[in-house]
């Protein structure tokens, strides 16, 4: 027999059914056999090889037992003169087979070579073509000197990017997603070290095949596909740990005297976890360090204001260390507690009052700290000054950046139900349907991969349990909820713990369907009638302070920008929304309408929902999924001067961006 194709499945049912056809298309002339063996896959991978490909060899493991062990078991029974170690989730073209057979007949000095891989957009897969992991080239990986120099010999030794891609040439090592080998090399070398679970196992290879007197080549003048990663994103499994810590091993194995290898490696690993974190927390970081920034500028400027026109003295030197610290940081504390900080957004209105509380509280404390009560008149200055300058960089970061416009909170709620029996899509109909509450249900989460993609009524599994903290980190989820009838305690807890850094909320529905409970509160999930319900809107002193707000904003728009807004539609007979938005201020004022408040108003409401408002959540949200009416009932129940103020802010930013 000529050839052995020996494949690894795990959960990717849809491409392996792909590249078993491009297999038989390539093999046209060839003697060969096709050995799976598969790693406990539950997406019914089985069950279709047996069914459409009854010719292959199929091994079914009850447990997922890693890339060497299943290769070496696959190894065991080959019969091939040459031996292909072929990743499932990849695509062969029709000359693959031969034209590599033919390298190793004219080149017999190869005991193992790898052909060119391609990306799925046509770009070439660096890991194709390697060198081994020695100080100076780890060092050079880990700290991204090769990719900032891709083309020096220096630098770029791991990945060989400084060498042309369009030339054959004996290499390191080469990809496991592609490794044909002479089965008279695995004779003398043996299999794969099952000391590696995944990752490591092909360098591994590559470099046994070295020391036992063959060559490993780079071949480019055949190519394959290779869709990267995609048994990963099924499992639940860390590939950037397992990665570094399989390069670890390789170096403690064949490296085993260079201490800096291992000491480099162990700070790559930690230096990515340290850099992930940070990573989902940057726009947190970035406001803390700003303000922190500003408000000791504020401290500055309101100082040397103060020293010119009150004749101050100013600050004892020997106080400088507590006066511009101490300040910042209890204004950072308070905005935290003000839930100012955020991993998704950048508030504004959150920020004012956060200054006002600071300014309250650290104007007090100055009674009881009297030996660093230097100037009432200073922290005034600084705080009118902070009014300005800490929601002026977050706007200006908003429009330029982007920064914290992603999220709307109180609309685009994601929603993830953990099960998939009709208790659970109940529940996401029940959800979907509450008037009181508004969620958006991303979809379902299965229990094993042949869930995914399937469809309960409205609702599509898009993950499992075994992979719920990558779903919820990609899909930028705000709450899991869980359904008691599907899951054991043991498992919920499980879920719980893995995803305690995600920043998302837990919540248990009651078997009757009944209510939902969180570690902030226990909603209702059958909304009582809309008559019985006293809403924020229709409270006497919070219908007092909107009337109010509306009068004394309306004003200060009529008198200061009203008229230049009116003269600009007369002259250029251009309208906008911003344009529309002033010039129905006069209703405002007149008492007719609202800043904020429902789109249409239905003469035969029960329940009051407030005047027809210039803006609400029906203009700032997008509608998709959600119908107004709910939105207004929302904002009914909830409202208050912040939420209007906030949902001012967002339509105003709505407006500007839609301008650019």
């Amino acid at each position: 027999m000529d050839l052995s194709i020996i494949i690894v499945n795990y959960n990717v049912k849809e491409f392996i059914q792909n590249l078993l056809h491009s297999i038989v298309k390539a093999a046209a002339g060839i003697q060969y056999e096709v050995i799976i063996i598969d790693n406990a896959s539950d997406d019914g991978s089985v069950e279709f090889i047996k069914e459409k490909f009854p010719e292959v060899k199929l091994i079914v493991n009850s447990v997922n037992r890693g890339f060497s062990k299943a290769n070496n078991q696959g190894l065991l029974i080959a019969k091939g003169e040459y031996l292909l170690l072929l990743n499932p989730d990849t695509l062969v073209r029709e000359d693959t087979f031969q034209n590599m057979i033919h390298f190793f007949k004219s080149t017999p000095e190869a005991g193992l070579a790898g052909c060119k891989i391609l990306n799925p957009d046509g770009s070439l897969q660096l890991a194709c073509r390697r060198s081994f992991p020695g100080p100076w080239t780890s060092f050079c990986k880990v700290s991204g000197l090769g990719s900032f120099f891709p083309n020096n010999r220096i630098f770029a030794r791991y990945n060989l990017t400084y060498l042309d891609e369009n030339q054959t040439y004996e290499v390191d090592a080469v990809s496991g997603s592609f490794m044909m080998l002479k089965r008279e090399v695995y004779e003398k070398i043996g299999g794969l070290d099952e000391q590696f679970f995944m990752y490591g196992e092909d360098l591994d290879l590559c470099y046994r095949v070295q020391k036992s007197g063959y060559k490993v080549f780079y071949v480019h003048f055949t190519q394959i596909i290779h869709y990267k990663g995609e048994s990963t994103k099924r499992s639940g499994i860390d590939e950037t740990k397992i990665f570094y810590e399989a390069m670890n091993l390789f170096v403690k194995k064949h490296l085993s005297s260079s201490i800096l290898v291992e000491a480099i490696l162990h700070s790559a690993i930690a230096f990515r976890k340290l850099f992930s974190f940070l990573g989902r927390r940057k726009i947190i970081l970035l406001s803390i360090l700003m303000d922190f920034i500003f408000f000791n500028i504020s401290l500055l400027i309101a100082y040397k204001i103060y020293e010119k026109i009150g004749h101050w003295q100013g600050f004892p030197q020997s106080s400088y260390p507590i006066i511009f610290t101490i300040p910042a940081l209890l204004h950072l504390i308070i905005s935290g507690l003000s839930r100012v900080y955020r991993r998704d957004s950048l508030s504004v209105l959150r920020t004012l009052l956060a200054v006002c509380i600071s300014f309250f509280l650290l104007s007090s404390l100055t009674f009881f700290f009297k030996q660093y009560a230097y100037s009432r008149a200073a922290v005034l200055i600084t705080y009118f000054i902070l009014l300005f300058l800490l929601p002026f960089w977050r706007i200006i970061f908003k429009i330029i950046f982007k920064f914290g416009l992603n999220e709307d909170e109180f609309t685009n709620r994601k929603t993830l139900i953990v099960g998939i029996n009709s208790h659970s899509v109940d529940l996401a109909k029940k959800l979907k349907a509450k008037t009181t509450d508004i969620h958006y249900i991303t979809g379902l989460i299965g229990f094993t991969n042949k869930d995914l993609g399937a469809k309960h009524g409205e609702f599509e599994v898009i993950g499992t349990i075994d992979n719920i903290k990558k779903v919820i980190n990609e899909r930028k989820i705000h709450e899991v909820i869980f359904s008691s009838e599907e899951l054991s305690y043991n498992q919920m807890m499980s879920i719980v713990s893995s995803c305690q850094d995600e920043n998302v909320e837990f919540k248990l529905v009651g078997n009757n369907l009944d209510f939902i409970v969180g570690k902030t509160s226990v909603s209702m999930l059958e909304d009582m009638p809309l008559v019985e319900i006293n809403y924020n809107i229709s409270r006497p002193l919070l219908k007092f302070i909107k009337s109010l707000f509306d009068f004394v904003l309306a004003s200060v728009v009529l008198f200061f920008i009203y008229p230049f807004i009116y003269l600009t539609v007369k002259m250029s007979k251009k309208q906008t929304d911003f344009r529309k938005f002033i010039l129905n201020v006069p209703f405002v004022f007149k008492g007719k309408q609202s800043f904020v408040g429902p789109e249409t108003i239905e003469e035969k409401r029960n329940l009051y929902r407030g005047k027809k408002g210039l803006t609400g959540l029906w203009y700032i949200e997008n509608g998709e999924g959600v119908d107004k009416n709910k939105l207004d009932i929302f904002y009914a129940k909830n409202q208050n001067i912040w939420l209007d103020l906030e949902i001012l802010g967002k339509t105003l930013n709505k407006m500007w961006i839609s301008r650019l």
